[in-house]
């Protein structure tokens, strides 16, 4: 007999956060829209940290995954944890598709089928070239440098030619342990912005616009970027779609990131499958649509 339903998976930051201030006023709601969606259709629902020692993992049936925000800073503690609890309950989204998206290698596949990506040099680990032979090679004046495994901007570089001195010494060092990506800068991104469309069980449910703050190119909240609601065109909802039934498995959930990039087309910036911000405080009829998402799991 399982104790648990679904274990809402978040980190222990945010199970009983000392200073609660607007970031983590937000990861709360988020969190509590979906334990109460879960709620209201009787499933028994229990919030934990992903990493909680006394927790035994085969009494629940499901595993969430909502605001485990250190996975990426612990990353092979967290793998190790990931290979042990998924043999003894099941996550959403499944193992499998954790495994591909963690990796932004994953672009490549997306690319494969068809869906259009931002441009990419995957640089893989031990490289002994420099960045400034990166970009002599691609003639890629203006770059972002980034790891494939990341999250919250970890290591994101700004990169042209005369900055790109500076940034040897410490790509250096990390490239020797971890493989990097190398895309051309895309204006657009902080001209208007990035969109974030959310699918559930394969279906759009609502949309926000993430516009970087004035002076910098990263739209996450962390370096002052803001989150506006956004009423996206038939043609980026089908663009949504289509990537997410390019995946390699059908995700319950996703979060499409996507740009207009410097040809004036839509691309794909990520394909967030793990952990996402998915602005339920949004549009809370999308944590009921999840739920009941969930709930048809058990049929």
């Amino acid at each position: 007999m399982k104790k648990f339903d679904v274990v809402v998976l978040t980190d222990n930051r945010y199970i009983n956060p000392v200073e609660i201030n607007d970031y983590n006023r937000n990861v709360l709601l988020e969190d509590e829209l979906v334990q109460k969606a879960l709620e209201k259709l009787d499933l028994r629902v229990q919030r934990l940290s992903w990493d909680d020692p006394d927790f035994d993992w085969s009494t629940t049936h499901y595993a969430l995954f909502r605001t485990t925000w250190d996975y990426f800073d612990r990353f092979d503690e967290f793998s190790t944890w990931l290979k042990t609890a998924s043999k003894q309950t099941n996550f959403i989204n499944s193992e499998s598709i954790i495994n591909w998206n963690i990796d932004k290698h994953y672009l490549q596949d997306l690319e494969k089928n068809g869906v259009r990506c931002a441009q990419t040099l995957f640089i893989e680990a031990g490289s002994k070239k420099s960045l400034a032979q990166y970009h002599k090679e691609t003639n890629w004046s203006e770059t972002v440098l980034k790891p494939v495994i990341s999250g919250g901007a970890r290591h994101t570089y700004k990169l042209n030619f005369t900055n790109l001195h500076s940034h040897e010494t410490i790509f250096k060092e990390l490239i020797a342990n971890e493989a990097f990506m190398l895309q051309p800068f895309q204006h657009a991104i902080v001209e208007k912005g990035e969109l974030s469309l959310i699918v559930i069980d394969g279906e759009f449910t609502h949309a926000v616009l993430k516009i970087a703050k004035k002076g910098d190119f990263r739209v996450q909240d962390d370096f002052g970027g803001t989150v506006h609601t956004y009423t996206p065109t038939k043609t980026e909802i089908e663009f949504a779609e289509q990537a997410v039934n390019a995946c390699k498995s059908k995700p319950v959930y996703a979060r499409v990131d996507m740009f207009m990039d410097n040809n004036g087309q839509l691309a794909i910036a990520e394909l967030e499958l793990i952990e996402p911000e998915l602005w339920f405080r949004n549009n809370t009829k999308a944590a009921d649509k999840l739920a009941l998402t969930i709930k048809k799991m058990f049929d």
